[in-house]
């Protein structure tokens, strides 16, 4: 995780696990080093998370049961960074316990945020999980868009440097090799297309009635898609 803050929650789901974790499994399941645990565990506590820990080298952290939990004071960005952090590690791990952590963290947020979460659940999608570097502010408006059926429109910078103005309808951003893309219809060009999220700037939602209907891209279809021209749609980069 990029944001201190966000990473300090995605840490805070994994002991609400209910498990003891080390400093160094923790540091390797946030990718994290073992002193920036340590850090993060004293922000946890200084915002009054009852956090017990054994003494010595082989000592773990728990989350004191029974207490009360202070509130996730959150933003939509910081709900899209956590939502997605903990979806990487499903993918990563297929654990069980943080499936039911991210469903827990949906229950515990008022319904704006809710719904963001949600969303982002939905429109986001983990092939390999190799993290990698992300505009948490761009996921979460790709995510707010494919929810509410709206356009993005952006520029686009191609593999050749050429910068262009694109207008698609998003269906989903995906996780393949430490890479985000954007799976989305480009109205100009009549077709589906795959986007780095790196290569876009200026991106706006814009409220328009779907052209194609990519709710109807059932993931089949996706996975399909994603075997026969990830290569193609990756090399002409668009």
């Amino acid at each position: 995780m990029e944001s201190p803050s966000s990473r300090a929650l995605l840490l805070l789901s994994l002991l609400q696990t209910g498990r003891a974790w080390t400093a160094s499994e923790l540091a390797q399941r946030l990718d994290i080093a073992d002193r920036t645990v340590r850090r993060d565990i004293a922000r946890l506590r200084s915002l009054g998370y009852d956090i017990s820990s054994a003494p010595g080298p082989g000592g773990a952290y728990r989350l004191v049961p029974g207490l009360r939990i202070p509130p996730l004071l959150l933003d939509a960005d910081e709900v899209c960074t956590l939502v997605t952090g903990l979806l990487v590690l499903e993918a990563g791990e297929a654990d069980a316990a943080t499936t039911a952590v991210r469903a827990k963290l949906e229950q515990l947020l008022p319904p704006t945020l809710r719904r963001r979460a949600t969303a982002t659940a939905l429109a986001t999608q983990v092939i390999t999980p190799a993290a990698g570097p992300a505009d948490w502010s761009l996921l979460s408006a790709l995510a707010d868009a494919v929810d509410q059926r709206q356009h993005m429109r952006f520029s686009y910078t191609d593999q050749h440097g050429q910068v262009g103005e694109r207008r698609v309808q998003p269906h989903r951003h995906v996780l393949r090799d430490g890479i985000w893309y954007l799976i989305a219809f480009d109205t100009q060009r009549d077709d589906w297309r795959l986007f780095r999220l790196d290569r876009i700037q200026n991106a706006t939602a814009q409220p328009a009635p779907f052209g194609v209907d990519v709710h109807d891209f059932s993931e089949s279809s996706i996975e399909d898609w994603l075997a026969t021209d990830f290569g193609r749609q990756q090399n002409d980069c668009d």
